[in-house]
């Protein structure tokens, strides 16, 4: 089994130039606080932010990376960014990623979701990489992504594609379009791709400085901080929640494999929580008012609901064995830094100075815990 180093990714990612597509939003500030303090040269590129406040400005990425402004549905801005950049690694996250905003905007989130995965993916063409001098183009997409039959069976990647929403439908096309775009122009025969190409599929991320409107996270905090009970919506689905910084972790692994080993990980990979991630709603609100010290949620079904899923699970598999990369925190964890990176948020104001010496040292946590996760997996392989 190969075994997931996070010393491995700072030499790997040191001073190499990454391009972050949707760097402006929730995931993808995060991600470029890692990249900047794992030194590399980072590069972003998406639309302006789009809630208030924003993580991405009271990061103050602006100031501490590259960004373009660069709306992925045009073709010759995205084309023109990646000819100017030239990275060695593109972790593409810019998307319409909101369920309900899909049947409000349904041609919109087709064009962004999939027509912009192909400009991304045509760019890269377009610079003509080489095998000596490569790029790694890692594609997040969804784990809703799956034709969920509500069997409640954790879903592997060999499973279908599909979606009963234009969202999940689009997600579904991005991977098919991947797919066919990697068999048809970097499989080289038996030579070595200069265009390495993957998906990730990532469970519900829940992290601080997301205000994205119907997030239950975002509802739960604005509620509790407020005094009121957190409405809900549908307390009985079940979700695989994990913490940002895990899927961001198996990103990141995949990015540096993608490079490092061509012809091994060109394919689709699940990230998702480890046992006890996958609970309902109203079990996550509970922990949410524990985490904060009262509180509490009332069931508030809307008057005409969107279609969802009731069940979604994902197996993580592939990813503990072909890349060493396992879940760190656990369920109580993972809502204890949700929670403590909000509260102090409020508490300061979201002072910029503040809230990033706090991100950098949930970061920090997360990579040590890692490492001594890695520790004990390696003493016991031995043993065995």
């Amino acid at each position: 089994m190969n075994t997931f180093r996070d010393a491995t990714l700072a030499g790997f990612y040191r001073g190499r130039t990454v391009l972050v597509l949707g760097d402006t939003g929730f995931k993808g500030s995060w991600l470029c606080e890692w990249l900047v303090s794992l030194q590399a040269d980072v590069h972003g590129a998406g639309l302006p932010p789009r809630t208030e406040p924003a993580l991405y400005e009271i990061l103050q990425l602006q100031r501490r990376i590259t960004h373009q402004d660069v709306d992925v549905r045009d073709r010759q801005r995205v084309r023109r960014l990646l000819r100017e950049v030239r990275p060695d690694v593109v972790f593409h996250l810019a998307a319409q990623s909101l369920v309900k905003t899909s049947y409000l905007q349904p041609l919109a989130t087709l064009d962004t979701n999939v027509i912009g995965t192909a400009n991304v993916l045509a760019a890269v063409h377009a610079c003509r990489y080489t095998p000596e001098s490569p790029c790694a183009v890692i594609v997040v997409t969804s784990d809703k992504c799956y034709r969920n039959d509500e069997r409640g069976e954790p879903f592997a990647e060999r499973d279908p594609l599909g979606g009963h929403d234009l969202y999940s439908a689009s997600k579904a096309m991005a991977e098919l379009l991947v797919a066919a775009w990697r068999d048809s122009f970097c499989t080289p025969g038996a030579g070595v791709p200069a265009v390495r190409l993957a998906t990730a599929r990532a469970g519900n991320v829940l992290g601080g400085g997301d205000w994205a409107p119907d997030r239950i996270a975002v509802d739960a905090v604005r509620a509790l901080a407020l005094g009121d009970p957190i409405a809900v919506r549908n307390p009985h689905a079940r979700r695989p929640w994990q913490h940002v910084l895990e899927p961001l972790s198996g990103y990141l692994a995949l990015g540096q494999r993608l490079w490092t080993t061509p012809g091994q990980c060109e394919s689709a990979w699940n990230f998702g929580p480890g046992p006890g991630g996958e609970c309902t709603v109203g079990e996550l609100c509970d922990a949410f008012t524990t985490a904060w010290g009262g509180g509490n949620w009332q069931a508030r079904p809307t008057a005409n609901p969107v279609t969802e899923a009731t069940v979604l699970r994902l197996a993580i598999d592939k990813a503990r064995a072909e890349l060493g990369w396992q879940p760190t925190w656990d369920f109580v964890a993972m809502v204890r830094h949700v929670v403590d990176w909000y509260r102090r948020g409020v508490a300061c104001g979201h002072d910029p100075t503040t809230m990033i010496e706090l991100t950098q040292q949930q970061i920090a946590a997360f990579t040590a815990e890692r490492t001594a996760v890695e520790q004990v997996t390696a003493t016991a392989g031995t043993a065995r």
